[in-house]
């Protein structure tokens, strides 16, 4: 279904570039492309289960403006975004002798996004790329920003730049291809954004989360443009993450640990993670006495009716998890500072904040307390 797309500005100066919400996109993304090249030739990197769906649609577009391309097209997983990965992805598009000036198209989920990036920022000493997300956690969130990583045997994105793109095209008619359990998992990041910052936004999810989980194109376009609007206007702020961005891991630190626990496999995906980590901060801020005690069970509460995970036993071998060893993970979370452990919390439903002073106690008896009912 084709709509009016929204114009979403990040606004960096000359690095300035669109964000450009609807549905459709794919099929005219070459008269959103062409204006961008410097010569009619791109090359698209994908992935096996984008590319038999999504991947000609891409091609045809280009075509029309008589944009030439290459497709690599890569195994799926988050095991992509690995050393591996990413020497496979660097040599084949060497390969292709593709020159600086040309762009490399990211189609695809999160992983596609952060490897595209992370090649872009330093293949011929940097190129410049195009976000095409197929998924609705790429759509309102790792696709914009310019954050691209790999992650190492020791954590998750602990290698990588700051790289933005040249445009962003977030076609919400390719929802409709992802399964239930993707779609949720995106779900949980539209949901970080109105505890994080906007306590509207998040009423007004409460009211239309189902709806726009069941499939209504306009509730997806209006989402995703809120969320990435939030997120722009915050990277214009603080690129590099040295502020107010650091809000936008509402829920990582507790998620990556769990990511990390579970092997980066799909016995939990990462909106999953960031999900159950959401439900910890609001806990965890709740006995600190940061925000209300009763706020926890409404995050709760939201996430199980979308049918995400909730609380830790949710996880799928949780039973095995120890409080110490996730610790252990946490600590190797990219908001360490001075061997201390950062948590983004929470005032209030739509205020978070930042906080340098809890214990590592105070976490494993959340933890713990957590794991007895799994």
């Amino acid at each position: 279904m084709n709509t009016t797309p929204k114009t979403v500005r990040v606004d960096l100066g000359q690095r300035a570039y669109d964000i450009k919400v609807g549905g459709g996109l794919l099929e005219t993304a070459g008269d959103h492309i062409a204006p961008l090249l410097r010569r009619p030739f791109a090359v698209i990197v994908t992935d096996q289960n984008v590319a038999a769906t999504h991947l000609d649609t891409l091609k045809r577009a280009l075509a029309q403006k008589n944009i030439g391309c290459e497709a690599i097209i890569l195994p799926p997983g988050e095991s992509q975004k690995s050393y591996a990965g990413f020497e496979h992805l660097c040599e084949a598009l060497v390969a292709l002798k593709i020159e600086r000036r040309d762009h490399l198209i990211a189609l695809g989920g999160g992983v596609i996004g952060d490897l595209v990036g992370f090649a872009a920022s330093v293949l011929r000493r940097g190129m410049d790329f195009i976000q095409v997300p197929t998924s609705l956690l790429a759509q309102v969130d790792s696709s914009v920003g310019g954050k691209t990583a790999i992650n190492s045997r020791q954590g998750k994105n602990l290698i990588g730049a700051f790289h933005q793109p040249k445009l962003v095209l977030a076609d919400v008619a390719l929802l409709d291809t992802l399964s239930p359990r993707e779609l949720r998992a995106g779900y949980a990041e539209v949901v970080k954004y109105g505890l994080l910052g906007d306590a509207d936004f998040y009423a007004w999810l409460e009211k239309n989360g189902a709806k726009l989980l069941a499939g209504d194109i306009a509730l997806r376009t209006e989402a995703v443009a809120r969320c990435c609007a939030h997120k722009a206007r915050i990277v214009a702020a603080d690129e590099r993450e040295e502020g107010e961005r650091a809000l936008l891991n509402l829920g990582h630190t507790f998620g990556h640990a769990l990511e990390a626990e579970t092997g980066y496999s799909q016995r939990l995906l990462h909106g999953e993670g960031v999900a159950v980590g959401m439900a910890l901060a609001f806990h965890l801020s709740g006995r600190l006495g940061l925000c209300a005690a009763d706020l926890a069970p409404r995050v709760e509460s939201h996430l199980a009716e979308s049918g995400l995970p909730a609380r830790l036993a949710d996880v799928d071998g949780a039973k095995q998890f120890k409080p110490a060893v996730l610790l252990e993970h946490m600590k190797q979370d990219k908001k360490v500072r001075d061997g201390k452990l950062v948590f983004i919390l929470a005032e209030a439903i739509g205020r978070a904040v930042e906080r340098s002073d809890v214990t590592p106690q105070a976490v494993e008896t959340l933890l713990a307390e957590q794991l007895v009912a799994a």
